[in-house]
């Protein structure tokens, strides 16, 4: 993973932390988007690493073939989970649900790219998720809303990181499949 996953993961950090705010804190208003000033320094930082001279982090094909089909089994389970716990009038479970389906996601690349780091994401969002449906309501949904937007964040951080290493040709000895 490199800037560009950086890009997207650092976009769904601020919307799930925009989306605690809303569903778990009751905000509205401008307080909803100071999130994504989290996103736009991601995102300065990745323009950054991305006009950087050399190639960076490319995934492998078998990476970049789970990326697609994992991307839309997330976009297939996010919209069946938010149903699913709208339809059976369990807001409260709308974030944790959306932490269990994003971490479920992270597997398969792991195993397809092969990058450990992904199994530990994956695992991390996946137990965000089960917290928030173990935890009371609202503070098991703002526990996993907000947990795994931090966690998506560190991993942009970490993504960034590891894409200037490569670009500057310091690899590090972690593999560059993803």
């Amino acid at each position: 993973m490199g800037s560009w996953g950086a890009l997207i993961m650092g976009f769904f950090g601020a919307l799930f932390a925009s989306m605690t705010l809303y569903a778990q804190c009751h905000k509205s208003g401008l307080i909803l988007m100071i999130p994504f000033i989290g996103f736009g320094i991601i995102g300065l930082l990745a323009a950054y690493v991305i006009r950087q001279p050399g190639e960076g982090i490319v995934p492998s094909e078998r990476a970049s073939k789970a990326i697609r089909w994992s991307s839309i089994g997330e976009g297939v389970g996010l919209f069946l989970a938010s149903n699913i716990v709208i339809n059976l009038h369990h807001p409260e479970f709308l974030m944790p649900a959306m932490a269990l389906v994003v971490g479920l996601h992270f597997l398969p690349i792991a195993y397809a790219a092969p990058f450990s780091p992904f199994y530990a994401l994956g695992g991390a969002l996946i137990l965000f998720g089960l917290i928030g449906f173990i935890v009371a309501a609202p503070l098991g949904g703002a526990i996993s809303g907000f947990a795994s937007a931090g966690g998506l964040w560190v991993a942009s951080a970490l993504a960034l990181r590891r894409d200037i290493h490569f670009k500057r040709g310091n690899r590090p000895i972690m593999s560059a499949s993803v």
